[in-house]
Formats: structure tokens, C-alpha cells, sequence
């Protein structure tokens, strides 16, 4: 144990030198290698069942292809994490992680679908609810440029919901929100205080 407590020292060292030096790609990869080993290094020093450690390291595997744009492959290493890992909270962060692909990908169904299964797993999630409110609103977008202004209410309704709730999980996090639901007049009085 004292082992994991001095390499986490290390690294927050590590991370602090490294916020002083301009951003860049290389520094940028460097800080996702070093994450990477001393996650691992973790891993393998923690008493973790080796079931959990088949899911973090699908997971971990997934998050990589997924940072390099291979959606397929990050699909299939997250669904393979999945079968195997227990944690709510960390099924919650996969599923976020599928339902951003699907998003990406133009699936806006799908990704709306992963998402609430996401919070079904792990109810607070602002980032789930605002990204499900990011398709409402499009929708909504869509659906007045069209002209049809029934289902634009309809959309941009549906949006205010589940924006209101990730507000309350996450206050003064998603300003560019509130001040839509404020401007829209889809705020309700209580949000705020």
C-alpha cells in the first residue's frame, strides 16, 4: 500500500511541473502514457480480483481506441468490459463512453438509449443528462427551421427537463444551460436556489 501512495505522489508531482509547461501533443501523450503505466502499475500491486482487472483493462483499452478516433474497436473493447465489470459507477462511466461514439456517429437514438442505461447505472451524471438535452435541442432546432413549431416546443420541452436535472446534480457547471433555460423561459423558479 505504501508503494501505490508513493507513486501516486509521483505522479501529482509529475503533474503539477507539467500544468507549468505550455500545452502541446506532447506533453498531452506524455500525460496519457504516464496515467497509463501508473494505473497499471496499480492495478497489478492492488488486491483486485482478476475479473475487475479483465474489465479496467478492456476499459482502458477502450478509452485508447476511443482517444484515437477507432470507434469500432473502442465499441468492442467497452461492450467486452462490460460483460465482465460489477461496478455500477464504473458500468455508468463505460456506457457514457459508448453512448458519446454513438453520439459522435450520428446514432442519436442509440446514444440517447446508452445514455439513460448509463444512468440508470450511475444516476449522477450531469454529462449524460446534457448530452441527451444536446439532441433534444437539436431536434428542437430542426423541427423550427421547418416550421413546425409544435414539435420545436416539443424538443426544446424535453431538452429544459433533463437539462433542469443535470443543473441540479451540477450547479453553475453548464452555465451556456442555464442561461438557455433562463432565456427560453424553461426554467423553473427553484433551479437557481
Amino acid at each position: 500500500m505504501l508503494l501505490t501512495f508513493k507513486i501516486v505522489d509521483i505522479t501529482l508531482t509529475i503533474l503539477i511541473f507539467l500544468k507549468k509547461v505550455p500545452s502541446n501533443q506532447n506533453r498531452d501523450n506524455f500525460i496519457d502514457k504516464a496515467f497509463t503505466v501508473i494505473a497499471e502499475s496499480i492495478v497489478k500491486i492492488m488486491p483486485i480480483a482478476d475479473k475487475e482487472k479483465k474489465a479496467y483493462i478492456y476499459y482502458r483499452d477502450g478509452l485508447a481506441a476511443q482517444n484515437n478516433g477507432d470507434y469500432s474497436e473502442a465499441l468492442e473493447y467497452y461492450k467486452e468490459s462490460l460483460l465482465l465489470e460489477e461496478n455500477k459507477i464504473d458500468r455508468g462511466e463505460t456506457l457514457k463512453n459508448m453512448a458519446i461514439i454513438y453520439m459522435s456517429n450520428g446514432e442519436e437514438d442509440l446514444s440517447i438509449e446508452t445514455y439513460q442505461k448509463a444512468l440508470i447505472e450511475n444516476p449522477k451524471q450531469p454529462s449524460c443528462l446534457k448530452n441527451i438535452g444536446l439532441i433534444y435541442e437539436k431536434r428542437g432546432r430542426y423541427a423550427e427551421k421547418d416550421g413546425d413549431l409544435d414539435q420545436r416546443d416539443m424538443w426544446f420541452d424535453k431538452a429544459a427537463q433533463v437539462w433542469s436535472k443535470a443543473v441540479r446534480l451540477y450547479p453553475g457547471g453548464y452555465l451556456d444551460i442555464e442561461n438557455w433555460l433562463k432565456t427560453s423561459g424553461r426554467s423553473s423558479i427553484d433551479l437557481y436556489l
